[in-house]
């Protein structure tokens, strides 16, 4: 395919009935984000988002004195962290994106124990305190769990045929996943 013919089907428009669909560069499916590129950024910013509107959900018992520690870490396991992680399993996550994921972590973790950064504590007395294990660990869990539920699959289900898959374009290469 040359050049022009392949700039000629970027530009294309899609329509349905007479109304133009606009261009766009991300959207939202099935509570995802799926963006142009392929990357995840506008996920991530998004699971970070969700975590924080269900930790304000969450406040009046995840920062009462009353609650003990271990019961404010086992509720954050339970209720705020699975919001923060929908969808990670399948996700090709980079370390800045990580990042994001445990600095939020981090910033709810030292604000339930009533503490900032200033007070100079490390993050592992919080996690341990709490009982809370890293959230990437977590992350690197679920998508173990998942290629495994993917390796145990028949050979001719549709996401094994897609292991050695081979993609055209700037220097073709072959997935192989085996």
């Amino acid at each position: 395919m040359s050049s022009g013919e392949n700039e000629e089907k970027e530009d294309a428009q899609v329509t349905i009935g007479d109304q133009e669909v606009p261009k766009t560069t991300k959207f939202k499916y099935l509570r995802s984000f799926i963006q142009g590129d392929g990357d995840i950024d506008s996920e991530v910013a998004h699971r970070v988002q969700v975590g924080w509107k269900k930790w304000r959900a969450t406040t009046s018992i995840i920062c009462d004195k009353k609650f003990p520690e271990k019961l404010k870490g086992k509720f954050y396991r339970v209720a705020i962290r699975p919001a923060m992680m929908y969808g990670t399993d399948c996700w090709p996550i980079k370390k800045n994106q990580a990042r994001k994921l445990e600095t939020t972590e981090m910033r709810m973790l030292r604000w339930m124990c009533r503490h900032t950064r200033l007070d100079r504590i490390r993050n592992d007395v919080f996690r341990e305190r709490l009982q809370v294990a890293n959230i990437s660990e977590k992350v690197r869990e679920g998508r173990l769990r998942w290629f495994g539920h993917v390796r145990r699959r028949s050979q001719l289900a549709p996401v094994r045929k897609v292991e050695l898959l081979m993609v055209e374009g700037k220097g073709t290469t072959e997935v192989d996943m085996g």
